[in-house]
């Protein structure tokens, strides 16, 4: 029975691992839809993980959804990460690991998601190393069906190489950004999840 019990643990972490990462994918990639954000005003403020260190940003986030409009939202999201020419905010990896965009990361990127058997659709507007991409990333590398591909040896060198190095800082410029609300907070919970990750992936090594 505790072996039993212990297997589910895991399962249930597992599920709760690729939601967030799918979560996170969702709002950093376009302005979030009425119907995600009318989801994550009603959504449960209890850790989405039981007993982590997300219960309190996961409760902030979630209080910031309610307390924002949709059009709050939209507006605050085009002004950090959208608008005509250079963004207040980048989320590409390439930025914050090179310097500019397009640059050496994105090819190394792309080699992995080759060396994986994945590959951009053409319906994104997004290169592959926009933030949310590389969580939609880990969130197939940790749900998929695949088990040569979605697995935990997979996960821990796609994070270790494409996310670790630099979204930290990302979340950092936009919890500091004066007009980051609903952000900031999306920033701190984000901050707080890929802390538990990288420690996670730490005690494999």
């Amino acid at each position: 029975m505790t072996s039993n019990l212990s297997s589910s643990s895991a399962l249930d972490e597992e599920t709760a691992r690729a939601e967030i990462y799918g979560l996170l994918a969702l709002l950093f990639y376009q302005v979030p839809s009425s119907e995600l954000l009318a989801q994550l005003r009603v959504a449960v403020t209890d850790a989405p993980v039981e007993g982590s260190f997300l219960e309190e940003p996961w409760r902030q986030l979630v209080e910031a959804s309610r307390v924002s409009t949709d059009d709050d939202i939209a507006a605050e999201f085009n002004h950090l990460f959208g608008g005509v020419g250079k963004p207040e905010v980048y989320l590409y990896a390439s930025h914050y690991m090179s310097g500019f965009l397009n640059d050496k990361p994105v090819a190394r990127l792309r080699e992995d998601l080759t060396a994986l058997g994945l590959e951009r659709d053409d319906s994104m507007s997004e290169t592959e190393d926009h933030f949310a991409c590389l969580c939609e990333v880990m969130r197939y590398l940790i749900a998929g069906d695949d088990v040569t591909v979605s697995n935990l040896t997979h996960q821990r060198e796609f994070f270790a190489k494409h996310i670790q190095p630099w979204a930290q800082e990302m979340t950092e410029v936009i919890a500091k950004h004066p007009r980051a609300k609903f952000f900031g907070q999306l920033a701190e919970f984000t901050q707080a999840f890929l802390n538990i990750e990288t420690q996670g992936f730490d005690l494999l090594t």
